[in-house]
């Protein structure tokens, strides 16, 4: 009986695992919240919870500002976003609610 699956080397356990497995694995580490636990998705619309100083740009952002079309990073705990005078902004998910 042939297995048609494909296996992947798991370098942190030192084994050969099923594919489907592995990737299950790492979309369900990849859970980010924000600060009142919420999961945050790709798209998604978040309000800022406090004032925020931006480091470079001289600026304030007000509590209550609206942050659309956020992009997740590799760190669970930022997210990259635009906002119409500021480009390249990272915020961490400590200040952010989602909408």
């Amino acid at each position: 009986m042939a297995d048609d699956e494909d296996y992947v080397y798991d370098e942190a356990s030192g084994e050969w695992v099923p594919a489907s497995q592995l990737a299950a694995a790492a979309a369900q580490a990849k859970i980010v919240k924000d600060s009142a636990g919420n999961a945050l998705a790709d798209g998604d619309s978040v309000t800022l919870i406090k004032d925020l100083k931006v480091k470079g740009a001289n600026q304030t952002l007000k509590q209550g500002t609206v942050i659309r079309s956020i992009r997740l990073t590799d760190d669970p705990e930022e997210i990259d976003c635009r906002h119409d005078t500021i480009k390249g902004l990272v915020l961490r998910t400590e200040f952010v609610k989602k909408r």
